[in-house]
């Protein structure tokens, strides 16, 4: 069983997909997403790392400013006010 992910920024979609786990620190604290979770609205923390357990053993660490985390039947969704991947700039 997998969780479709969709990761999007306020200037562009970052990254969608399937997943088998999120990590995300939320402003209480970090929490760990898995197929089958409850129906929650979390508060991401400013300047942290949403990590993306993909299907096949690979990992996506993006480097998120603030936004939201929804997780719902259908997955989970990732609002972030800016998102940076893996060997791009910070600036804009």
């Amino acid at each position: 069983m997998a969780l479709h992910v969709e990761l999007v920024a306020v200037e562009r979609e970052v990254w969608s997909g399937e997943a088998s786990m999120v990590v995300a620190r939320t402003t209480e604290g970090e929490i760990g997403v898995l197929p089958g979770h409850a129906p929650l609205l979390g508060e991401l923390a400013e300047g942290h790392e949403v990590r993306i357990h993909q299907e096949g053993g690979s990992e996506l660490a993006v480097t998120v400013g603030g936004g939201f985390l929804s997780v719902t039947d259908e997955g989970v969704t990732i609002l972030a006010e800016t998102a940076t991947l893996p060997g791009e700039s910070t600036s804009a």
